[in-house]
């Protein structure tokens, strides 16, 4: 039986640690990253576009920080 690769979103305002974070989660043959962004705001329009498994997600982030982010995604209906 086949699974579907686990489909990730690295977000974090640093590029050297969103590159590194995505480098890594590639480099697992059942994870897929399915997005790269830079602050929580993007975050958050990203998981209510498209189906996401993980959100690997900084805390400290200008526009809108992982916590509130964090917030808005889980308050998404499914």
């Amino acid at each position: 039986m086949t699974r579907s690769p686990i489909r990730v979103i690295v977000v974090d305002d640093d590029a050297i640690t969103r590159s590194a974070l995505a480098a890594y989660a590639e480099a697992a043959h059942d994870i897929e990253v399915v997005g790269i962004y830079e602050n929580g705001e993007e975050a958050v329009g990203a998981v209510a576009s498209q189906p996401v498994d993980v959100v690997l997600m900084d805390i400290r982030m200008p526009v809108m920080d992982g916590l509130t982010a964090t917030a808005h995604i889980l308050d998404q209906p499914d």
